[in-house]
């Protein structure tokens, strides 16, 4: 589902992972910027956001997140991190041309950034949801 992402951000290598209430990932903005903005909210976080660091991309489509004013936005990491069943971390390296789908929620005057998933195409996958990686 997402719980890590390695990225660059003005010559810097960052390492982040969900938990971390600071946790921030990467955006492409119009104007071909990157800024970085807070990803997901957690319990006990202030804020109307809907918890959690994820978007189901069937739940985007069927309305759900319409509330929040949703904008699609690019998340160009180098790699994500999943834990399999037993818990063990593994990193999926992205090539050039690859990011990963975000979303960016809005209530108020708070914005918060929600990583796409999707069911993942094998059978046997680590987790019922996979960030969408695009490319283009």
């Amino acid at each position: 589902m997402c719980g890590g992402a390695s990225y660059t951000h003005k010559g810097d290598h960052m390492r982040v992972y969900f938990p971390n209430p600071k946790a921030k990932l990467p955006v492409i903005t119009k104007e071909s910027d990157t800024k970085l903005i807070l990803w997901g909210r957690r319990k006990g976080q202030p804020g109307k956001l809907p918890l959690g660091g994820w978007a189901r991309l069937d739940s985007i489509h069927s309305g759900i997140w319409d509330r929040w004013f949703p904008k699609p936005v690019k998340i160009p990491v180098l790699s994500f991190m999943e834990k399999d069943h037993e818990g063990k971390s593994h990193w999926f390296d992205l090539v050039k041309g690859q990011w990963i789908q975000g979303l960016i929620a809005v209530e108020k005057q708070e914005q918060r950034l929600y990583v796409v998933t999707i069911e993942p195409e094998l059978e046997h996958s680590i987790h019922d949801r996979w960030p969408r990686v695009m490319s283009g």
